[in-house]
């Protein structure tokens, strides 16, 4: 992939009535880890919409989003090119269909399978993802009956059994315990060691893993910050984008903050 995963110019969005994203300015490389930081409200969910085609732009002057260097998209040719998992796809996901099942349907942009035709090599693809991400045996568990973590692995191989060029994770360990976040994030790092581009989208400056190394501050519908992680992963950054007293900790390439 040589084009940009995003280049975002002049990009407004209103929603109901307000509006969420201001002239936001964005490139994202094809070889870059970013996490977007931010809390409630930032935006976030409204950025992530921009760059899957659920939602659209205000038309402006200069106005431009191009996802992996074009315009104009069919939304299932471009999922194809993505790997998206959000929570709004694990609630769709939370049904009585086989972990197995759920993975195979990233070939169709779909969660229904019925009347389609699976390909030997789709399995042959489906059962090396599910093996990759530790999940083989849990694959005739319902999804319905799996934890939040399992789950969430199981929608990891999904977005990635097609071998698409980006991740996209929202908000990736939002009801998860410590157990299951620690693993998760220690997934998330395994995959990037793959070759994956992630693009993480996060209030949770724990999930910022060490293989990410460009951090955006989205705050009202605007960049705040934007670079390399070791500068704007600042206790001084961080106290003025959730506007609370804290104390910045790092180890091992990890932060945290109290």
């Amino acid at each position: 992939m040589n084009s940009s995963v995003l280049d975002f110019k002049n990009v407004s969005v209103i929603r109901g009535g307000r509006k969420v994203l201001h002239n936001l300015s964005l490139t994202l490389g094809p070889a870059e880890n970013v996490a977007i930081l931010g809390p409630n409200g930032a935006g976030k969910s409204t950025l992530l919409k921009i760059m899957t085609r659920e939602c659209y732009p205000v038309a402006v002057p200069g106005l431009s989003f191009r996802v992996m260097g074009e315009d104009v998209w069919n939304v299932f040719r471009l999922r194809e090119r993505l790997g998206i998992v959000t929570q709004d796809l694990q609630r769709l996901a939370d049904r009585p269909i086989s972990g197995l099942d759920i993975v195979l349907s990233g070939f169709f942009a779909s969660l229904v399978l019925s009347r389609r035709r699976i390909l030997p090599y789709m399995k042959r693809q489906a059962f090396a993802t599910l093996r990759f991400l530790g999940i083989e045996r849990l694959k005739d568990r319902r999804m319905c009956d799996l934890s939040s973590g399992e789950a969430r692995r199981f929608l990891i191989a999904r977005a990635l059994v097609h071998e698409p060029q980006a991740l996209i994770l929202d908000e990736p360990t939002n009801s998860l315990d410590l157990k299951a976040a620690h693993r998760f994030r220690e997934l998330l790092s395994r995959i990037s060691k793959k070759g994956k581009t992630l693009v993480l989208v996060t209030q949770t400056l724990e999930d910022i893993i060490p293989e990410i190394d460009r951090v955006i501050l989205l705050k009202n519908g605007r960049i705040l910050k934007d670079g390399p992680k070791s500068r704007i992963l600042t206790q001084a950054n961080l106290r003025n984008l959730f506007e609370v007293p804290l104390i910045l900790g790092k180890r091992k390439g990890r932060y945290t903050a109290f």
